[in-house]
């Protein structure tokens, strides 16, 4: 019964223009990035890394490549993403109990917590099949546009070479984990605005509100001040760029983390667990504040 649910709340989805904003948005933003780097993107090189040519060993020295213009557009795009998921988690609940089709549904013999499961999954899958579209074209299009090759990341302290030579990929991986932890950052937002869109009766309150409680918390995560501090570590918003500590950590050739790197395994691990206990408290919420909802009024 709830795998069927799940299909019908999909179809409800992509029915909806509002769902292909996003779609749209993202090969657009995208597509522009790529095309001006592939235009223009080694004069713009040599500025970003003027005076640095003799210290990088680059293979067949194709800095500009796909891994590095992946990563260009993830630190560009990645911050406006959650606005779009919003967009259509938010209208999930709210949507439907503003146009009176929601009275409709729970006069199934279906149980509450069984409609609230099937919307909630099919949010989540919407959001997967989302990144899955940026990936798509972020990752796997620069990658046939302009190759592959080492990744220079430029930190404020540093800049970081991952190899890709005859002893290996040090870099397809990394991204494919950091999608894992994109996701989860997505996620979280997803479950934020679909238990907002439980309260409310329209679209635009849940949409709203999880952008300003992302700003808000992100605001407080940035701010070194010693109050914030104290409850940085269990705001979702401190561990949203998580999936950039997988291209500040080292490995060695078995793969495990080295001792002393920027980045940690278990500051990745504590990054995942603080966003996964965010989804399972925004869901149980929005759970119980359904089944305690008076759809007669």
């Amino acid at each position: 019964m709830v795998f069927t649910l799940i299909q019908i709340e999909l179809y409800k989805i992509f029915r909806k223009p509002r769902t292909y904003i996003g779609f749209v948005a993202i090969a657009v933003i995208v597509g522009l990035i790529q095309l001006a780097l592939k235009a223009d993107g080694q004069t713009w090189l040599k500025l970003m890394f003027s005076g640095m040519d003799d210290m990088f060993a680059i293979q067949d020295g194709n800095v500009l490549n796909g891994y590095f213009v992946c990563f260009l557009v993830l630190n560009t795009l990645l911050i406006q993403v959650p606005l779009l998921v919003a967009l259509v988690t938010g209208d999930m609940v709210a949507g439907e109990a503003n146009l009176g089709t929601l009275r409709l549904l729970l006069t199934k013999p279906i149980s509450r917590s069984e409609v609230m499961l099937a919307k909630f999954s099919a949010g989540l899958i919407y959001t997967f099949i989302l990144l899955l579209w940026m990936a798509i074209l972020a990752l796997f299009l620069s990658m046939a546009m302009f190759g592959t090759s080492d990744l220079l990341v430029n930190k404020s302290y540093a800049i970081i070479q991952f190899y890709v030579d005859a002893d290996g990929d040090d870099v397809f991986w990394r991204y494919i984990v950091a999608f894992g932890f994109a996701y989860a950052a997505l996620a979280t937002v997803a479950a934020l605005s679909f238990m907002l869109s439980v309260f409310a009766e329209n679209s635009i309150g849940p949409i709203v509100t999880t952008m300003s409680i992302i700003l808000v918390c992100t605001i407080i995560s940035t701010m070194d001040l010693p109050l914030f501090t104290k409850v940085n570590p269990f705001l979702f918003t401190s561990y949203m760029t998580s999936w950039k500590g997988m291209f500040n950590m080292a490995v060695d050739e078995n793969g495990a983390a080295i001792r002393g790197s920027v980045y940690s395994i278990n500051a990745l691990m504590q990054a995942m667990g603080v966003l996964v206990g965010h989804i399972v408290l925004f869901f149980g919420v929005a759970l119980y504040a359904f089944k305690k909802k008076d759809i007669l009024s």
